[in-house]
């Protein structure tokens, strides 16, 4: 099983930098960074929610489910 971070999709998206994300959320660059390249074991989903709310989506366009 493997789960696939889109947050680089999502910034792009959005027009948004990880520097202004990152203040907007109140979350660390070097944390965010590692969501992004999917190097992050876990994430809490108070931290999934400011995203989506940063980002205006839902945690299904930041989360996707790759089977082996």
């Amino acid at each position: 099983m493997r789960i696939v971070v889109n947050l680089e999709v999502m910034l792009a998206k959005r027009n948004m930098r990880l520097n202004e994300l990152s203040q907007l959320v109140g979350i660390s660059i070097q944390n965010l960074s590692i969501l992004k390249t999917g190097k992050a074991k876990a994430i809490r989903f108070s931290t999934l929610a400011l995203i989506c709310e940063a980002l205006e989506c839902q945690p299904g366009d930041l989360l996707e489910y790759l089977p082996e």
